[in-house]
């Protein structure tokens, strides 16, 4: 039987690892005397953040001593700086950066969760001159490779991608001495675990290994026991983690009044999260909800990285409050301040809804998980909700119904951020001038006359026979020319046919 030393607390929120603010939390050790070297603490002192939440002041200790250890945390409970500050102080003990070779690997299941792990250790590594990276794709790959041969100290990738450079030669895990495993659960749901195991099989067998899931069965298991050695296991154990905080509902309504009704829902003040099953899906109802006025994106793996960070930064400042997304998009979405989550589509199982729901009701904040069901996807959602220890009454509804009025009338606005703009290094024009035209410089052949007009370029002066420029006639009618027939029933006319130009032929009456 698996045992933990685990922790009880009434809430843990997310260590806020981005930001300034001073942020209250629970009382107990400082990172000093829990052994943080005095750099990292004064590193973290800047970003206003004094003192370890639950799972980092139980598990940094003996990550700090050199040990395996086992995390069993849900999402927002801080794991991020409970894996990460080991990992910079071991980094920084030494420093010793060789192109192509890390000597640290994070491994995470999604590219947006990989960009949050790196904004969050970045700045901290910065100040102890310790180097990371990013691996992932959707993104340049010839920029990754530049960096990896420039040398990092550590990598924090995605498993596909990292298979493909080390395949190319462009990076090698001989000297990994740390291995991060993070969202382990949700790395063997999407079926990344032999690729893992593949990865770690590359690093040094010494090396530690610091392994973070919600949940520790199945493939999982079989991971802890294969490359874990003795590990130290640590669990935060929130009040609510039995049922979730947030307030559950369900509706049953027919498929005709599902996008309506999603409109209504999705017009509520706040943050808006809508969980779909294709990628299809999230485009087509993401440009439903645009098409009703409401300010919507879509975000799943079949955009490129550069469309994925923008509609998570809209999302973000609340420039587009309401998001809809898939399961595997949603995965790397930490985003506080979520008050309403919305099943479009009903989740494959109980952990998926747990983690979708888990989007809401973050930070101590309240929240609203809404499952809208066909009638032949009531059943199967009773059990799943049974599985996951929450009993909403699943009542019969129509667009515009009391329970959806009262719903989003209660929703609490949120301010849109604007991010500044960031301004081109190229002047307006393109060219170094006004209207792309480079100024003149010392050497230059001065006019003279007898040279040919400036003119835009691309753009050749008017000859006799040209056809008229644009402007000069309406849009789609051509001038007259030699031979044209004559346009009224002059006699040898091709008759117009009144269907002309509406994209069909006259319908013909059967032989």
């Amino acid at each position: 039987m698996t045992t933990f030393d685990t922790v009880d607390v009434q809430t843990t929120p997310e260590t806020p690892e981005v930001g300034t603010a001073e942020v209250e939390a629970p009382a107990g050790p400082t990172f000093a005397q829990l052994g943080l070297p005095q750099q990292l603490v004064t590193a973290l002192e800047r970003r206003g953040i004094r003192h370890p939440f639950a799972i980092q002041a139980s598990a940094l200790p003996d990550a700090l001593a050199g040990r395996d250890v086992l995390g069993k945390a849900a999402t927002g409970s801080g794991k991020t700086l409970a894996f990460g500050l080991p990992l910079l102080a071991r980094l920084g003990e030494t420093a010793r950066r060789g192109p192509r070779a890390p000597r640290a690997l994070v491994l995470v299941p999604t590219r947006e969760l990989a960009q949050q792990v790196f904004d969050n250790l970045a700045p901290l590594g910065q100040s102890i001159g310790v180097q990371l990276t990013t691996v992932y794709g959707g993104a340049s790959m010839y920029r990754q490779i530049q960096q990896l041969r420039r040398g990092v100290d550590a990598v924090i990738a995605t498993p596909g991608r990292l298979q493909d450079l080390i395949g190319q030669g462009e990076v090698t895990l001989d000297e990994v001495a740390v291995t991060v495993i993070d969202e382990a659960d949700f790395m063997s749901d999407l079926g990344f675990l032999p690729v893992v195991q593949e990865l770690l099989d590359q690093t040094r067998p010494d090396a530690q290994r610091l392994l973070f899931s919600a949940t520790l069965d199945g493939e999982v298991d079989t991971l802890v026991r294969r490359y874990l050695k003795d590990p130290a296991r640590h669990e935060v154990k929130r009040a609510g983690d039995d049922a979730p905080p947030a307030e559950h509902l369900a509706y049953s309504l027919a498929f005709r009044d599902k996008v309506a009704v999603t409109e209504q829902l999705a017009a509520r003040p706040g943050r808006t999260l809508v969980f779909v099953r294709t990628q299809l899906g999230a485009d087509r109802l993401a440009g439903n909800l645009q098409a009703a006025g409401i300010k919507a994106e879509a975000i799943h793996g079949g955009l490129p990285q550069g469309a994925r960070r923008r509609a998570l930064e809209a999302f973000t400042d609340a420039r587009s409050p309401v998001l809809v997304a898939t399961d595997v998009a949603a995965r790397g979405i930490h985003v506080d301040d979520v008050s309403l989550v919305v099943h479009y589509d009903p989740p494959a199982d109980h952990k998926t809804y747990l983690h979708r729901s888990g989007r809401t009701a973050r930070a101590g904040a309240g929240g609203v998980v809404v499952s809208l069901l066909l009638p032949d996807q009531v059943g199967q959602a009773k059990r799943r909700f049974r599985q996951a220890k929450v009993e909403p009454v699943v009542s019969r509804i129509r667009p515009g119904d009391a329970p959806i009025t009262e719903l989003v009338a209660t929703g609490v606005h949120v301010e849109p951020v604007q991010r500044p703009v960031r301004e081109s290094r190229r002047p307006s024009g393109g060219h170094g001038g006004p209207g792309g035209r480079r100024p003149r410089r010392d050497g230059d052949r001065p006019r003279r006359d007898g040279d040919r007009p400036r003119r835009p370029h691309g753009e050749r002066p008017r000859r006799d026979g040209d056809r008229p420029a644009s402007g000069e006639r309406p849009y789609g009618e051509r001038s007259r020319g030699y031979g044209d027939r004559p346009y009224g029933g002059e006699r040898g006319e091709r008759r117009s046919s009144p269907y002309r130009g509406q994209g069909r032929r006259p319908e013909r009456s059967a032989d």
